[in-house]
C-alpha cells in the first residue's frame, strides 16, 4: 500500500464577498491538526461564490494566494471552482489543480453545466486527468458531470483511480447525488470524493466512497474537514478480481461484444431524446411531458350540462377535474 491522504473541506460560502482568505485559514488549521494530509479538495464555487458577476480570468490574485498556500504546506490543492472569463469573453466553470510546489498542474472546465439553471456558463470539452508521482492517477469532474456516466467512463478507461468532485448542491436532489456517487464508485471501481459547501455554497453532506461503494465518511450540515487515507492497491486489486471477487466491470466493458449506436449522432438510435422538448426551466402549472390537454375555466367541456353547485358544496376554483 502507498499511503495517500486526501482531505475534503466543507465550509460556509459567502455569495457577496470573497471566501479565499477563509479557505486558506481553514487550510492552515487542517494542516496543523492533520499534518499527514497530502491533498486538499474544496467545494464548487467556494472562492468567490455562485454569482457569475464575480467571474475572473483563469489566472488571478485568488489563484496566486492558493498557489502560495499549497507551496507553504507542500500539498496538492484543488480550491473548488471559479467562474472564468475566457479571452473570447465566454464564461466557464473552472477548477484548478495546484501541485505541492505551488505550480499549476492542470485546469478543468465543467463539461456539463447544470442547465437550464447554470445559465450563461459554456461547456468545457477537455477531460482532466493528472498523475501524482508514485501514487496513482486522478480525474477531476465538477458536480453535475457525475450525473452523465460517460464522463467517468472516459476518465476510468484511461486509468483514473480517484474521482475528485467539487460540488455545489443546495437542492433536494443531494440524496440522489450521494446515491450516484456510490453507484459510480461501484460501476467504475474507483474512489469518489464528493465535496459540497454550505450557505450559498450548498447544503453539505459531503461524502467519500470507496471502490466497493462503501461510504467512508459523510458530513452533516455543519463545517467539516476530514482527511481520508486511501488505498489505491484496493482499486487495482478490485479491478483485477472484481468487487468481493465478483463483478469485473471494467474488463467486462473492455471485452464487450457490441458497440453502442446511441453514441453515433447520425444513427437515429437516440430519436426518442428529441421528443423530450427543450432544455428549459419548468414554469408554474407546466404540463410538459404529460401530453394532455388541460381545459381552463375559459374552455368548458363540449356538450356538458350547466349545473349549479349543490348547497354546502363549494365549486372547484381555477381548474376542471375530469375522470
Amino acid at each position: 500500500m502507498t499511503p495517500f491522504a486526501i482531505a475534503g473541506v466543507q465550509m460556509y460560502v459567502n455569495a457577496l464577498e470573497p471566501n479565499t482568505d477563509g479557505m486558506i485559514q481553514r487550510l492552515d488549521i487542517l494542516m496543523a491538526r492533520f499534518p499527514w494530509t497530502q491533498m486538499v479538495l474544496f467545494s464548487e464555487i467556494a472562492p468567490l461564490g455562485p454569482l457569475p458577476k464575480f467571474s475572473l480570468p483563469a489566472m488571478n490574485e485568488h489563484i496566486e494566494k492558493f498557489q502560495a498556500a499549497a507551496a507553504r504546506h507542500n500539498v496538492w490543492l484543488i480550491p473548488g471552482t471559479m467562474h472564468e472569463t475566457a479571452e473570447d469573453g465566454r464564461m466557464y466553470n473552472l477548477a484548478t489543480v495546484i501541485g505541492p510546489d505551488g505550480s499549476i498542474v492542470t485546469t478543468y472546465r465543467k463539461m456539463f453545466p447544470f442547465l437550464p439553471y447554470e445559465k450563461g456558463v459554456e461547456a468545457g470539452t477537455e477531460f482532466c486527468i493528472f498523475d501524482v508521482p508514485d501514487v496513482g492517477r486522478f480525474g477531476l469532474s465538477i458536480c453535475y458531470d457525475i450525473w452523465i456516466p460517460e464522463t467517468t467512463r472516459q476518465l476510468t478507461s484511461q486509468g483514473v483511480e480517484v474521482l475528485l468532485l467539487p460540488v455545489f448542491t443546495s437542492t433536494a436532489d443531494r440524496d440522489a447525488e450521494i446515491a450516484i456517487a456510490q453507484a459510480t464508485a461501484a460501476q467504475f471501481q474507483c474512489y469518489v470524493f464528493s465535496i459540497n459547501g454550505l450557505g450559498s455554497g450548498g447544503n453539505g453532506r459531503s461524502c467519500v466512497v470507496d471502490p466497493a461503494a462503501m461510504v467512508l465518511h459523510q458530513s452533516a450540515g455543519h463545517e467539516d474537514m476530514f482527511p481520508i487515507e486511501i488505498d489505491l492497491d484496493l482499486v487495482r486489486r478490485q479491478r483485477e478480481t472484481g468487487m468481493k471477487g465478483l463483478g469485473q466491470v471494467l474488463k467486462s466493458f473492455r471485452d464487450r461484444s457490441t458497440d453502442f449506436s446511441v453514441y453515433d449522432r447520425t444513427s437515429g438510435a437516440d430519436a426518442y431524446l428529441n421528443t423530450l422538448g427543450p432544455l428549459e426551466v419548468p414554469h408554474q402549472g407546466s404540463r410538459a411531458g404529460l401530453h394532455a390537454h388541460l381545459r381552463t375555466s375559459e374552455e368548458p367541456e363540449k356538450n356538458a350540462p350547466t349545473a349549479k353547485p349543490e348547497p354546502g358544496i363549494a365549486p372547484t376554483m381555477g381548474k376542471t377535474i375530469s375522470g
